[in-house]
Parts: structure tokens; sequence; C-alpha cells
């Protein structure tokens, strides 16, 4: 029942009090965009006046925007790897933020194949959660009754290192779980989870998956909304249901807790939990010994209203599947964030994925937009422009200014702006820059995909045999999914070509050279199949071209694209394919950052 409509809002009646005022809060924070801007702009620089980095550029404690633009460069990752170092090395100076840093956040971004250290201060957790406080005020506007059951949702850590200096490093995500803001965070009846806290903060990746599972299937008539971080995540549980429902019927069946378990904190609290229900162990052995899963979710947890999930970007390749598995339930993209910061929030969950819009909240960080040109591999020469100033069709590349220390900073995301809430500008996550494939939470660009083929293509010197050229795609249809990599080989000897074993090979050492977040998924985390090299006959490739340039792509012009989607193509690619070879074991990874 909506409160008094005194304490209504513009987004619409809200479900209780406490969502009143997180509405009204959006709303303030948009119609006065700009000013919040500047005030965010001003208390960053007013507290870092006396940092290293601030000085040498010579800001002299001022805080305006025009000199602050006018002084302080626009920079990368790369420009602040030095300064970054030296506090993972223990250096406690004021050199980016006056404020202690008290972690890093991992960023799967990569750099150099390692993941990037983001500078952080204890309260972004508090700005981190006033913008998760501000997702189920907005969620009740259009999915009445969530008060009246619970979420499964699949939530996991990851792992973490320590910096030289002593400083944790590990992702944002896990830094969240593992604060008190998660741990300790008060009761609300729109947001409970069937997942414990002791399943969602055990690191070992297959019992705090079997746990959350088991709970969600206990309480499958409770559940109306499902969901993971990525779609990824969530694809990747119900495969994992496939593989385990045997062993989740059982321990449903008989209330004992499989072996594999041992983990204290989760066996004590399954406990609570385990009880036997023959019942339900039968309806589960019933509807997963069924060769058709078309549907599963919503024959296994019938109230489902809707799947929280992240289906943008590199994401939206998940949607067939997940429109498979669901029968097509809504998909909602509740919001968008960065390690760097977290930016806005989608304030019409319910809309298709090709629709979503984030809605940036200004209070977050200072925000500025370099313009894009989807046309030009050069970056635009154009000033930057401001949060309240961009303009609605263009795109942009997202630069940041944030209270823990990054001033200028490129993340790396391509934004198209598709209208405003108030003054505060919607944007549609076109893509990361430069970002050629992936699967789960990894980002491979096109130079290091080159750079792992050329490795890899060593292997061939030996039987006078090199590659010719060479594509690539993102296989989402597998589960996990996984890089295909289409090879066309020269082959001066016929006599002495590689074998199968060396083909394999080549695959792993492929895997050997890419970053270490693919690296850890498909070590680690089981989020990654291995990689797959589809030999070709000689001739596809020009074939490819004669293809495009049929669709009016210039002869002159024409590159060979080093990532392909366009299903036609892919047809074509694989009606040419004479061979598969898979990686025939894990790559090297360690949870130790390399120096």
């Amino acid at each position: 029942m909506a409160v008094d409509s005194v304490l209504s809002s513009p987004l619409g009646p809200p479900a209780c009090e406490k969502d009143a005022k997180a509405l009204q809060f959006i709303e303030e924070m948009t119609r006065n965009a700009d000013a919040v801007q500047e005030r965010v702009l001003n208390e960053i620089l007013t507290r870092n006046s006396q940092t290293e980095y601030l000085k040498r550029f010579k800001l002299d404690g001022v805080s305006d925007p025009e000199t602050f633009k006018n002084k302080i460069p626009v920079v990368t990752y790369e420009d602040l790897q030095p300064e970054i170092q030296r506090i993972a090395n223990g250096d406690r100076s004021p050199i980016l933020s006056a404020h202690p840093i008290s972690e890093f956040l991992t960023s799967s971004g990569t750099s150099a194949g390692e993941r990037k250290l983001m500078p952080t201060i204890k309260e972004e957790l508090d700005r981190r959660q006033l913008l998760y406080s501000l997702l189920m005020p907005v969620m009740n506007l259009y999915v009445p009754g969530l008060d009246k059951g619970k979420g499964l949702y699949f939530l996991f850590i990851k792992s973490e290192t320590k910096t030289p200096g002593g400083l944790l490093a590990r992702p944002v995500l896990t830094s969240y779980y593992k604060s008190e803001h998660f741990k300790r965070r008060p009761h609300d009846p729109y947001n409970v989870y069937t997942s414990p806290n002791e399943a969602i903060l055990c690191a070992d990746s297959f019992q705090s998956m079997y746990t959350q599972m088991l709970c969600g299937l206990y309480e499958r008539e409770q559940v109306l909304r499902l969901g993971a971080v990525f779609a990824s995540g969530l694809v990747r549980a119900i495969r994992f249901l496939q593989l385990h429902w045997p062993q989740l019927a059982h321990d449903i069946r008989t209330g004992t807790l499989n072996p594999e378990i041992t983990d204290p904190s989760i066996c004590e609290r399954m406990g609570l939990v385990m009880r036997p229900n023959p019942k339900l162990a039968d309806f589960v052995t019933d509807e997963c010994s069924n060769e058709n899963w078309e549907g599963i979710i919503t024959r296994i947890w019938p109230k489902t209203k809707y799947l929280d999930v992240i289906v943008t970007g590199a994401m939206a390749q998940y949607i067939p599947t997940l429109d498979y598995y669901s029968g097509g339930l809504p998909k909602a993209c509740t919001m968008y964030a960065a390690s760097e910061c977290y930016f806005g929030l989608n304030l019409n969950p319910m809309c298709k994925p090709s629709e979503v819009s984030y809605t940036i909240m200004p209070n977050m960080g200072y925000f500025e937009f370099l313009p894009h040109d989807p046309n030009s591999s050069r970056d635009s020469t154009r000033k930057l422009v401001d949060l309240v100033d961009v303009e609605v069709g263009k795109e942009y590349e997202l630069v940041i200014t944030t209270y823990a220390g990054l001033y200028r900073y490129r993340v790396g995301d391509i934004l198209r702006v598709t209208g405003f809430h108030n003054s505060a500008p919607q944007f549609h996550f076109v893509r990361r820059k430069n970002v050629l494939l992936s699967i789960d939470s990894d980002k491979t660009d096109e130079a290091e995909l080159q750079r792992a083929v050329e490795n890899a293509s060593k292997l061939l010197k030996e039987f006078n045999t090199s590659v010719v050229e060479y594509t690539s795609y993102a296989d989402t249809k597998t589960i996990p999914g996984h890089y295909v990599i289409y090879w066309e080989l020269l082959m001066k000897d016929l006599n002495n070509s590689p074998s199968d074993e060396v083909l394999n090979k080549c695959c792993l050492a492929m895997e050997e050279s890419l970053n270490t977040v693919y690296r850890q998924g498909r070590v680690a985390c089981n989020s990654i199949g291995p990689l797959e090299i589809r030999m070709v006959k000689n001739g596809t490739f020009e074939e490819l071209m004669d293809y495009a340039i049929s669709r009016g792509a210039s002869i002159n012009q024409y590159k060979v694209p080093r990532c392909v989607s366009f299903a036609p193509i892919l047809e074509l690619l694989d009606s040419r394919v004479m061979s598969r070879h898979f990686s025939p074991s894990l790559p090297q990874w360690t949870p130790e950052r390399r120096r």
C-alpha cells in the first residue's frame, strides 16, 4: 500500500516510507545535477589539495572546475601506475588521496596481463552502500509484493592478496560482501536472500555454489527473483544444477549435507536448514532428470517474477540462453558500477535489455565525457564535456574524478546518451573500449589476442607452418562459455604437418598468454571453458572478404575482423572447418600477484 502522497515521488508511488525517502533523494540529486557535481569536485579537490599528485600540477588549493580542467591532465591507468605501485609497496604519504588508502580494488580490466589496482578509502563503502539502498525502492515501483518472498542470488567472493606494503587487493564485490555493511545489513523485507552469508563468504566456489543452490531449492516456493552479478553467473548456476542435482536431491531426501561440504561455518548454519523432505526431493528429481530444460527456472521456482542480472555489453550474448531457461522472464539490470567508482542506476529496470539506460547519480564522483567517434580509431581531440552538457544520441568515453584519488581518469567505457531524468543524463552502455572477447569478467583486447596467436604459432615453426589469418568469437552456447579462434594455416611441407597434439598445445599456449583474469576464470572459478582452435580450409578468409565486399565494404579499406558475431559470417567460417582442437589442460594461475 502506497504511503501518504506527501511522500510520493515523480517516479511513482513508493511502497513504504523508507522507499519514499530514497526516491526523493534520487529526485533531489538529479534535479540539481550541475550543482551537485560542482560540490563534489570542490570536496574532492579541497580535501586532497595537499596531495603530491595535485601539487605536482600546481593546482594550489583552487577547486573551481575551469582551473581543474586547465591544469590536470586526462590519464589512463598506465599514467598512474608509478604512484599506485608506490602505495602498494608501502608508501603511506598522501600521494593521491589525503585519506589513507584502505585497500586496492582489483579491476577486471587488465594491464600487462595483470589486474589493475584501484586505490580506495573506507568512506567509499558508505557511498557504494548508498547506491545499493536505492535499487529496491526503484524496483518496488515496477514489481509489487517483493516483501512477500525472497531472492535467490548466487553471490561469491574471489581470491584476495596483499601488496608488498601489506594492503589488501581484492575485487570490489569481495570487498563489499566481506564488509560490515553487508554482513550486518539491517533486515529489509523487500531484500531477503535465500543464500546465507556463510555460503556467500566461503572462498571455495564449489561449496559456496552447492550451498546456495541447496538453500534455493529448500525455499523454492518463497523465491520471487533469481539473480547473479552477471548473466554468465546465472547461466553457470543452472549448469551446476544440471550436473549436481542427484546429490542435491539426495541431501534433501535424507536431510543430510553432502560430505564434500566441509566449511565449518557452512556446516553449522546448514544444520539449522537441513531436514528430510522426500516430496521436494522427488520433485527435483522429476524436473532435473527430464532432458528438456526449457523453462527450468520457472518450473522449479514458479513464483519468479524476474531475473536480476547484468545483460548489457558483453553479457548480452547470454540473453537467448536465459530466455530458454526462464521462459522469457524479464531481466532487470539495476545498476552501473566499476572498481573505480559506482556510477548510477536504472530507473526503468523492467525494460527490454536493448533499452537499458543508467541514470548517473551526480553525488558518486565527478564525471566528464570524452566525445567518441565510433567510426574513428583515434580519440577525439575535442574538449571533454560536463555531465549535464552531453547530447542525446552521441557516444562518449567516461572520465571520472573520485574521492579516493583518481583525477580525470579514463574508465574505458563507451556510453551513448539516451535521454535525461531531470538534469541528469541517462546512458546506454555500448561496450568496453578496445575489448574484443569476454565470457565472464575477463576482457581480452586485440593486442592481447594477437600476442597470444604469435606465441602459440611458435609451436608450428618446426613444421614449417604459419598462421595466415585468424579471427575469434566468444561461444556462449557451451556452459561455461569459451573462446573460439579460427586459424587458416600455410603448410609448406604437407608431409610434416602439425599433429592434433601440437595443435592442442597451441590452444594451451594461447591461454598461457592471456591475462590473469582470464586464467583465474579457467582455473579457480570454472567460469570459462577450454580455448578452442578451429582449423579452416585454405581460402576461407578470402571468402570472408568477398562476403564483406558483397555487403558494401571497401576492398581498399577491408581488414579481417579479429572478432566476429554476425551469424552469416560464423556460418561461413564453420562450414569451412576441417578440425577442432581444445586446450588439453589448465593454464598456470596463482592468486599471488606477479612482480
